[in-house]
This record gives structure tokens, sequence and C-alpha cells, in this order.
């Protein structure tokens, strides 16, 4: 394992991790909204650090990632953009995978806004979210979020904890063990509640990118998932026309936690696939 520290958009400071082969085919895992690289444990630890450059980082405001508190450092597209560009370039990473589980559905379309796909080899959309506006609440994004959201993001710290403890249960619908439950306890608190207000606050919808890719798309959704619904990932397949669905039956909003093994597996056949693309 690498530790790199990277330089992302505005010059904040991105804690980054990697693993495996360097001159392996390149996957970039973008964690979600108040989580951690540490949420991919279970894919370097896998076999796919045998045959894949794995890469994970911190988004900013996250784990160990710089934090500054003011909201303009969260609510810029540019900015989200400009990080996964940094971390490509600065890393060196051939066209890599992008893999976004939840909010970083958001981010891998921030970065397509911008820089669009010839720097990139395919993207896995993992629970992913595209559309963050009022029209999606309980429609696309559900309750197993939006309940959170209020007591996630005041400054009571006897709140706070009483939100992210019901959300992180929320996620999963399989049983986890114990440690990873209060792993992802710990990733989640430890992020201001300021960030993430402020990334909730954003206006998004990337149907326009979408529609334009033509790199290859791989949608992983739990039937099962509260979060972010079953018809985000419909939402994205009706909307990028060589988009591919692989749908998780009794799974929640981590696949890649909750089946590891199936959800490696489709990860390294869809790297694979990408890189003869």
């Amino acid at each position: 394992m690498e530790i790199h520290d990277v330089s992302g958009g505005g010059g904040l400071h991105l804690h980054v991790r990697e693993w495996g082969p360097k001159n392996g085919p390149a996957i970039l895992f973008i964690h979600g909204w108040s989580q951690n690289h540490l949420c991919w444990k279970r894919q370097w630890e896998s076999a796919l650090a045998d045959e894949f450059r794995l890469v994970a980082f911190d988004c900013r405001g996250h784990g160990m990632s710089q934090a500054p508190p003011e909201p303009e450092h969260y609510t810029n597209s540019q900015l989200w953009a400009d990080d996964i560009r940094s971390i490509i370039d600065q890393l060196h990473l051939a066209r890599p995978v992008l893999v976004g589980w939840s909010y970083g559905g958001y981010v891998i379309c921030d970065y397509l806004r911008s820089y669009g796909e010839t720097a990139i080899a395919g993207i896995n959309f993992v629970e992913g979210a595209v559309t963050l506006n009022q029209e999606a609440f309980g429609t696309l994004i559900g309750p197993g979020f939006f309940t959170h959201v209020p007591g996630a993001t005041v400054e009571d710290l006897p709140t706070n904890i009483t939100a992210i403890r019901s959300f992180v249960h929320a996620c999963a619908t399989q049983a986890l063990p114990p440690e990873v439950v209060e792993a992802a306890l710990c990733w989640s608190i430890i992020v201001p509640p300021k960030v993430r207000l402020a990334l909730v606050t954003r206006d998004l919808n990337n149907d326009d990118v979408l529609r334009g890719l033509t790199v290859p798309v791989l949608i992983s959704q739990g039937r099962s998932d509260t979060l972010v619904l079953p018809a985000m990932g419909e939402h994205i397949l009706r909307t990028c026309a060589g988009a591919t669905v692989t749908w998780y039956d009794s799974i929640g909003h981590l696949p890649f936690l909750e089946t590891p093994d199936r959800f490696n597996q489709e990860l390294a056949e869809f790297t694979r696939q990408t890189a003869s693309h």
C-alpha cells in the first residue's frame, strides 16, 4: 500500500492510497456522502489487488483530506472535477475505471462535465446518484437518506450521533460484521456537519452529461436500497444509451460490502472489458 498527498481543486490536500501492480488496469474508487476510503476495504483485500491498480481517496471534507468549513469548497462543481483530474494526473493513472458509490456518482458527473471521457476507460455507478433536487426526493432518493439529513447536518453532537447511527444501519439489508459497522460509524461521524450540509445543498441534473457518454457504463444497484432508490439506476439506464445494469436482489446500499465476492468479480470482468474497448 502506498499513501499519496495529492493537490486537488483549489490546492486542497487529498489523502489518497493505492494497492496492486502499477502496470495493472487502474480502478479509482470514489466514496459516498459522509464516508471514507476505508469503505473499500473488501476490494483492496481481495484478488482485485493481484490484477488491478486500486486507488481510493478521501473526498474533500472527509477522512484525512482537508476539510475547510466554508460551503464554497463543496458546492463548486469545478473543484470536484479538478480533484478527480488531479488524482489521475498526479498518480499517472492510465485510463482508469471510475467507481462511484452513492454521492460518488455526482462527483463522476462533475468530472465528466468539465473534462469529458477521453482520460477514462469506463464508469461503474454503485448505487450511484446523478440527480439532486427537490423532485428527486421521494422518487430517486429515498427516506433512508433524506430522513437522516436534518440530524446529520446540525452542530449538536448527540443529535449527530443519533442520525449517523441510524443512517449507517439504513445502508445495509444484510447483517454486517460488528467491526465493519463500528468502523463505518467512526469514519462517518468525523465528517463535520457543515460539510455534510454543503454537499446536499447542491442542485444537480446530469442527464445531458449521461446522454453524451460513449465509454462503457455499468450500474450496480441493490433492489432493496432505501437511500438511492432502484429508480435512480433505472433513470441512468434510460438516459445513458450504452449502460448495462446488474441488479442485486435483497441487497441495500452496500453491494460491495454486503456481497463483496460477486461485486468484485463483476468489477473485474467490467474492467477487463473496458481495457480492450
